[in-house]
């Protein structure tokens, strides 16, 4: 029985970076570094599955170990949500109780951060559960041609600003009910913190890609 899995949503087409999903990063096919991240965690999830509506990133998939969902094209429009294709991926399993998210544009993670955002999820009882990192960036509007401080104030030094947190990508978790009410996570998911430079990587276009690479490098 498959009580916890991972879907990888890894749809074709991709319009800032083609092919990005394939693409060799560090020597391995993009999104075969978040399947391989699951494989690894294999305390926490009992199956691994890719979606993807691309005969190639299929082929990848397969090739890597993980099972296949073929996205309609009907959910694999540029505008369509995430949510749909996870969704779909679970449609008729009622034997999932949790969706562990892994998205192929954050192929870094830290080894740990699985078990330990894991960890979390279930002792505390939690419906949802993503990961956050803090911005230490100083940020603002342009209103009539004049920058206007949002989370600071002129002068102010980084280190005093009031605390803000993005949403890094890196993983979530979620109970299966939640996905088939069209949520990924409900208004009361636990943001898990993560202080690690990974937090940083999100590929979406090719500067994205080096920045990886480089980052990856740095670690081998």
């Amino acid at each position: 029985m498959m009580k916890t899995i991972a879907i990888i949503p890894a749809r074709g087409g991709s319009k800032r970076l083609p092919n990005k999903n394939i693409l060799l990063l560090g020597g391995i096919p993009l999104i075969a570094h978040s399947i391989l991240y699951a494989q690894q965690q294999a305390d926490w999830i009992d199956g691994i599955f890719v979606s993807t509506d691309d005969p190639e990133i299929k082929k990848m998939a397969l090739s890597y170990g993980a099972s296949v969902i073929d996205r309609p094209a009907s959910l694999s429009g540029d505008f369509e949500p995430t949510v749909s294709a996870i969704k779909h991926a679970i449609e008729g399993n009622e034997t999932v109780e949790n969706i562990v998210l892994l998205q192929p544009t954050n192929p870094l993670r830290p080894a740990n951060l699985l078990k330990d955002c894991f960890r979390v999820y279930e002792e505390n009882q939690y419906n949802s559960l993503f990961t956050v990192s803090r911005s230490h960036q100083k940020l603002g509007k342009i209103e009539q041609d004049a920058f206007v401080p949002f989370n600071y104030t002129a002068g102010q030094r980084s280190q005093d600003m009031e605390p803000l947190f993005y949403e890094n990508g890196l993983i979530y978790i979620s109970k299966a009910k939640i996905i088939r009410e069209n949520q990924i996570m409900s208004p009361t998911a636990f943001p898990f913190v993560v202080d690690h430079v990974y937090a940083g990587v999100d590929i979406d276009t090719q500067e994205d890609f080096n920045y990886a690479a480089y980052i990856l490098n740095q670690e081998i």
